[in-house]
C-alpha cells in the first residue's frame, strides 16, 4: 500500500499540454522575430539605396560642375561615358540594394538630367516602398520633387529639369 508522500508525487516529466504551451509561446516569439527583421531588411536596403543614390548624384554633380555638361544618357547597368574616375564602376553595375540596374537619363522622360534604378523586366517595389524612400530626399511624393518616379519601372532623382 502506497505511503501517502508516495501518492501525492509527481513524476519529474513535463506533461503533453505543458510542452504543447512552451511550443506555442516559442512560436509567437519567433513570427514576432520575424515580423521585426522583415522590417529591418526593408529599412537595411532604402539606407543603402539613398547613400548610393546621394553618392552618385554628388559624383553626377562634381563631373558637371568640371566638365560643364550633364552625363550622357548611358544604357541602363552601363557607367556612362567619363564618369569612371568620378565612382567604382564595379559596383555601379552589379545593381542597385533594391534590385534593378543604374541609369542615367538625358533629355527624355521630361527630365534634362536624371539618375536612379530602372527595373527593367523586373517588378518594381510598391510605390509606398519608394515613397518613405522620397520622404528621406524631399517631399514624400513620387510626382513632384527631386525623387520622382518617371515611369513605371523607374524611380530616378531629377539633377535638372
Amino acid at each position: 500500500m502506497p505511503t501517502e508522500q508516495q501518492a501525492t508525487t509527481r513524476p519529474n516529466a513535463f506533461t503533453l499540454v505543458e510542452i504543447l504551451i512552451v511550443v506555442v509561446i516559442l512560436g509567437i516569439i519567433a513570427l514576432i522575430l520575424i515580423v521585426h527583421f522583415g522590417r529591418s531588411t526593408d529599412l537595411t536596403k532604402q539606407t543603402a539605396f539613398i547613400t548610393d543614390v546621394r553618392t552618385y548624384v554628388q559624383a553626377a554633380q562634381f563631373y558637371t560642375g568640371q566638365t560643364g555638361m550633364y552625363l550622357e544618357d548611358s544604357s541602363s547597368g552601363q557607367v556612362p561615358a567619363g564618369f569612371d574616375p568620378y565612382i567604382n564602376p564595379d559596383k555601379f553595375v552589379t545593381g542597385t540594394p533594391l534590385g534593378g540596374v543604374w541609369d542615367f537619363e538625358l533629355n527624355s522622360f521630361g527630365v534634362t538630367s536624371a539618375f536612379g534604378v530602372h527595373f527593367q523586366g523586373t517588378a518594381p517595389p510598391e510605390d509606398e516602398f519608394m515613397r518613405q524612400i522620397d520622404e528621406k530626399f524631399d517631399d514624400g511624393n513620387l510626382n513632384t520633387g527631386a525623387f520622382r518616379k518617371i515611369a513605371n519601372d523607374r524611380f530616378y532623382y531629377v539633377l535638372a529639369d
